[in-house]
């Protein structure tokens, strides 16, 4: 017995009441399609984490929750700007931004530098550009963690230059697979 193709029967041999239901099913269909299509389209309207920063409330809280589950500190969030002012006592500094004044708290942790060689807390002074990283702790204080005070040198810009090329390089240049 050879065996012969299934041909589908045009709907001319289908009966009245299997069109009717065919029918009744494209209302429930359609809408399903439409409502799986909506839920796809909001997904990408949620913020990406990485991209832009988080509002303070959101941001005290994820790296509180970083470090509670991980057991390790989150990533310290980098920082820019000029001293506003400087509190020896306090052991603090303020930097004035686009966004508001910023109070970092120096520790001993904190690793300060002025021109590549090492600096202390005296070196800080008001209207000095610095740049550096901190960590935000779960009461809501800055903790510095670095501290390069004076302007960014020659040689440290063409260091970030040569990093951001290499790094387009790579994500440019397609990899070889065996």
């Amino acid at each position: 017995m050879a065996c012969q193709p299934s041909i589908a029967r045009p709907t001319a041999y289908l009966t009245k009441e299997r069109k009717q239901k065919m029918k009744s099913k494209i209302p429930l269909i359609t809408g399903v399609c439409v409502a799986a299509a909506i839920a796809l389209c909001a997904a990408p309207n949620i913020p990406a984490q990485g991209k832009k920063s988080p509002a303070p409330e959101a941001a005290a809280s994820a790296s509180s929750m970083a470090t509670e589950t991980s057991g390790k500190p989150a990533r310290a969030i980098p920082y820019r700007g000029k001293v506003a002012s400087v509190d020896a006592a306090a052991k603090t500094f303020t930097i004035a931004g686009k966004t508001g004044s910023r109070v970092f708290k120096i520790t001993d942790q904190t690793q300060i530098m002025k021109q590549g060689a090492p600096a202390t807390m005296a070196d800080i002074v008001a209207d000095e550009e610095m740049r550096g990283s901190y960590w935000k702790k779960s009461d809501g204080s800055l903790e510095a963690k670095k501290v390069n005070l004076g302007p960014n040198t020659d040689a440290a810009e063409t260091r970030k230059r040569s990093k951001k090329e290499k790094s387009a390089d790579s994500e440019a240049a397609p990899t070889a697979t065996p």
